[in-house]
């Protein structure tokens, strides 16, 4: 039996309060799922599972805050995988070796399956989300469908993803205009802030009432005071107000604590150069000019794939300085600093952005930074980072020198896209230039080291049909 424990979600770390479990005692679970989430100082994220297992006791019950590293369920481990290995191998030899039984055989199955395809059924109806992973429950809460009431097209009756997703936009489909949209999440929000949903506009798709807009309303008089009580109007205006504003000092303290000790522990140098972004901004040009506003990509696409392909040629600066020694990143996982609507930020992290292309690069962000801001990032997405990486040139910024996030080792900053004039080939001209710099770790590279990141930059920069 392992333990599922508090995960440290970034070194900024030390605790984190248990929000919501997405499985029950009894489900199957795979490594990679999402079995909980859990709300620490900065955002609001989903742990995955560790194992593969079935889920034994929930040991800490939703909204307990607990240590990194306390146990919060127990899992224990699988023994079907080595079962299916070995069960169509035998029957297979003994029928070879027998051949006047075969008859028998065939006719057996029928008696044992029909029954067995019976109890699933009804285990299945029973127990409702038995035959769905944890995985397509959770997809299915988020879409308001209840599992209890989806016929499974897969093996012995299982709801399959693609069940629930029909479900879904069939449900959305039968909605009539007049009846209100609203995600489970900001339902369950509404009911503890006491917000009346019917006096929220929702600013979700077809104008879905998301958590945000009860926030929102929550902090606001219309909504902590609709016509119909008319007698409580200063408790919802002031109450709700304080967790936020305790959310967002809690957040501010602990990016606080943690710049203090990466400016005391980590001896940082500095280095920056200006990139000519005229072949690049060229070529995206073209690019976007050929392609559907969909796929059109933004200057922050190719500048994110040259810095992790650059960390890639470069790899003292892709990983982590720890226990007094330098261990290399298993792979690029670029992290991205995003701002957050109510304050703060978070760098969650595209995980082997040096292998993707500049198009699926992009798409990635975009869902990255949406899901950073509603609070529904992974576990794997905010603690993995091997390097960061902050674009401050939509504020208007030219030129950025970031604080190392421990226990990385460099940070990449790259300002807005400017023209300049500059001279190029003998000749003067304005050209559209970016400022690139490095904060990196004086203990892990030197220099040398920093300059010769900054020039692979440059030089990817030059060619952006290759990345």
């Amino acid at each position: 039996m392992a333990e599922f424990t508090m995960p440290s979600l970034g070194a900024d770390m030390d605790e984190g309060t248990l929000q919501e479990w997405l499985v029950q005692p009894g489900d199957q679970v795979h490594k990679g799922d999402p079995v909980a989430v859990v709300e620490t100082a900065k955002s609001t994220i989903e742990v995955e599972c560790f194992e593969t297992g079935t889920m034994g006791k929930l040991l800490v019950e939703p909204g307990t805050t607990v240590p990194v590293g306390t146990a919060l369920a127990l899992i224990e481990p699988t023994a079907e995988g080595p079962r299916k290995r070995e069960k169509p191998r035998k029957p297979e030899k003994a029928e070879r070796k027998r051949p006047v039984r075969p008859a028998p055989r065939r006719a057996t199955p029928p008696a044992r399956t029909e029954p067995a395809r019976v109890s699933v059924a009804s285990a299945a109806h029973e127990r409702g989300h038995i035959e769905a992973g944890p995985l397509l429950r959770h997809l299915a809460e988020r879409s308001g469908i209840e599992l209890e009431t989806l016929q499974g097209t897969g093996p012995g009756g299982r709801v399959t993803r693609t069940d629930v997703e029909q479900a879904a936009a069939a449900a959305e489909d039968a909605v009539p205009p007049s009846r209100l949209r609203v995600s489970p999440l900001a339902r369950r929000l509404a009911a503890e802030l006491d917000v009346d949903l019917a006096a929220v506009t929702g600013t979700g798709k077809d104008g879905a009432v998301r958590a945000d807009d009860v926030r929102k309303a929550a902090a606001g008089p219309a909504a902590a005071a609709p016509p119909s009580r008319p007698s409580r109007p200063s408790r919802p205006v002031s109450a709700p107000v304080r967790p936020s504003e305790d959310r967002a000092a809690a957040m501010r303290q602990a990016i606080a604590g943690l710049m203090t000790r990466a400016n005391r522990d980590i001896p940082h140098y500095y280095l920056s150069t200006t990139v000519d972004m005229a072949a690049a901004m060229d070529w995206l040009h073209e690019h976007n000019r050929h392609s559907p506003v969909s796929e059109r990509l933004l200057p922050a696409a190719l500048l994110l794939k040259a810095a992790a392909v650059a960390a890639r040629q470069v790899p003292e600066v892709n990983g982590f300085w720890a226990d007094d020694h330098f261990t290399a990143g298993d792979g690029v996982h670029l992290g991205v600093a995003v701002s957050l609507h109510g304050g703060g930020l978070v760098a969650p992290a595209l995980r082997n952005a040096d292998t993707l292309d500049i198009s699926h690069l992009m798409t990635a962000l975009k869902d990255l930074v949406a899901r950073a801001r509603t609070g529904r990032l992974r576990g794997s997405e905010v603690s993995g980072s091997t390097i960061t990486v902050t674009i401050l040139g939509d504020q208007g910024v030219e030129t950025v020198f970031g604080v190392i996030y421990p226990p990385q080792v460099a940070l990449v900053g790259f300002g807005r896209v400017v023209d300049r004039p500059c001279a190029v080939d003998g000749l003067l001209g304005v050209r559209p230039v970016v400022t690139a710099t490095l904060s990196a770790d004086h203990r892990a590279t030197d220099g040398a080291v920093g300059a010769r990141y900054l020039t692979a930059v440059d030089r990817l920069l030059q060619k952006p049909e290759e990345l």
